[in-house]
């Protein structure tokens, strides 16, 4: 996925888990989308994490291309 795309994606749709479900990780994306990204900390964590380019798939890869 394109960068910019996805640093979209998780600041605009991060609080209800989309970013989580899209990179494969279902278990946390619910969690996500039941607690409105862990009462916004998760999501902070996961848009900081997404804009380095450090954020992982369930497999390991980096989902986002530089």
């Amino acid at each position: 996925m394109d960068k910019l795309a996805a640093i979209l994606i998780t600041f605009f749709l991060g609080g209800l888990g989309v970013h989580r479900f899209m990179a494969g990780k279902i278990g946390t994306g619910i969690v996500w989308l039941l607690t409105a990204g862990c009462l916004g900390i998760g999501w902070l964590v996961d848009f900081i994490m997404v804009c380095m380019g450090k954020f992982k798939k369930k497999d390991g890869t980096i989902w986002t291309k530089s």
